[in-house]
């Protein structure tokens, strides 16, 4: 297959609406390190650098891979997928996901440099978890464990490392801020799969919305949302009321959940792009938060 190439072939195989859930851990444990007097800048855009490339590296070849296993076809309903649509060749979307973590690989070194062996441990198996997404017999995606991985490197793995990076200590603030973002990453991907259900279905994909119903798949968003506003009342005894300027999110959450509760197939794609979005706004308002609390 030969692909027809360009900028907004590569723009819309890197999934761009989807890379605030790489942005806002980084950003929210950045803000975690603050707290603790332990800002690095350096550490911080390689942390950044880290997390971006990652995800795009994960994207870029989940399109080659669910393409190849018959999950990307003419009946999605989703935005077409570079590979899919005759974009891009086989060859340069897994060039350029090679390009991706090969970039991701280049910061975790700076990282290990200096925070140590344990940064060289979680970039391994992130890099490892984000091809194994998609890959190989026991793929996660394809077995119902997508959302688990989301929550943990998305959110856990994410949050923490970033605060570990830069100040060499992991607050228990950070667990809880991973738990918070983590959760409405992981709202991302069950709006995903929920617009996706048919398809992922016919091609044996077998994630949580295919094994147990849209239903079980809207509850579960909801509790997503829940939890991540719920996550940060932990964070009051040391930081007081400041994080809970993340609640400020509540009626775009309510909004977005009532268009995901209601919506199915390519309606679900604005509600996929609103839930980035609100990740967005909550790691913002929580972030300031954090900063703020420290300050007082």
């Amino acid at each position: 297959m030969t692909g027809r190439g360009g900028v907004r072939a590569w723009v819309l195989a890197s999934r761009p609406k989807t890379l605030w859930a790489a942005v806002t851990p980084v950003m929210v444990g950045t803000a975690c390190a603050i707290s603790v007097s332990g800002f690095a800048p350096g550490a911080a855009l390689a942390a950044l650098g880290v997390a971006i490339s990652i995800q795009i590296g994960t994207n870029l070849s989940n399109d080659v891979l669910d393409f190849d296993r018959g999950a990307d076809t003419k009946r999605r309903v989703g935005p077409p997928r570079a590979v899919q649509s005759g974009l891009l060749s086989r060859g340069q979307v897994w060039a350029g996901a090679w390009v991706a973590f090969g970039i991701s690989v280049a910061c975790g070194l700076y990282l290990v440099a200096v925070a140590g062996w344990p940064v060289l441990v979680v970039g391994a198996v992130s890099i490892a978890s984000g091809l194994l997404y998609t890959a190989g017999p026991w793929a996660l995606a394809y077995t119902g464990l997508g959302d688990l991985f989301v929550l943990l490197f998305f959110g856990l793995a994410a949050v923490c490392g970033t605060v570990y990076v830069q100040s060499l200590q992991v607050p228990v603030v950070a667990w809880w801020c991973g738990v918070a973002v983590g959760a409405l990453a992981t709202a991302i991907l069950v709006t995903n799969n929920l617009r996706d259900r048919e398809e992922d279905a016919f091609a044996g994909k077998r994630t949580l919305v295919v094994r147990f119903g849209p239903r079980f798949a809207r509850f579960e968003y909801a509790a997503l949302l829940l939890l991540a506003h719920i996550a940060t009342l932990p964070l009051v005894p040391a930081l007081g009321l400041w994080p809970l300027l993340s609640w400020l999110a509540l009626p775009f959450a309510a909004v977005v959940l009532r268009s995901v509760w209601r919506g199915k197939g390519a309606v679900l794609n604005a509600s996929l792009a609103a839930t980035a979005r609100l990740l967005l706004v909550f790691g913002v308002l929580l972030s300031t938060g954090i900063v703020l609390g420290a300050a007082n």
